[in-house]
């Protein structure tokens, strides 16, 4: 399912027009990466999904075209975790 698609769906689901459902998803996304951004705290849809920023430490490593040993910065990955209800779903 695309974007636009799940704007559909969305839009026919909540009885809205697909501009107010866009504009929800599109909000929802925002937010979502400002608080990940920050990474003082989770995201939580309970029950479906939550998004949280996590560190990755520095590590050594190869370059795969030379093999030489080469050092990866320390940064930062997004962790999403499934919730019971997607859970349950994907179960069938």
């Amino acid at each position: 399912m695309n974007r636009s698609e799940l704007v559909a769906a969305l839009a026919d689901r909540a009885e809205v027009t697909r501009k107010d459902a866009d504009a929800v998803l599109s909000a929802f996304a925002e937010v979502t990466g400002e608080v990940v951004a920050k990474g003082e705290e989770k995201v939580t849809v309970p029950g479906f999904l939550t998004f949280e920023r996590t560190h990755r430490a520095a590590r050594e490593g190869r370059n795969p075209a030379t093999g030489a040993a080469m050092t990866i910065a320390a940064g930062y990955n997004v962790k999403v975790s499934a919730g019971s209800k997607l859970k349950e779903a994907a179960k069938g």
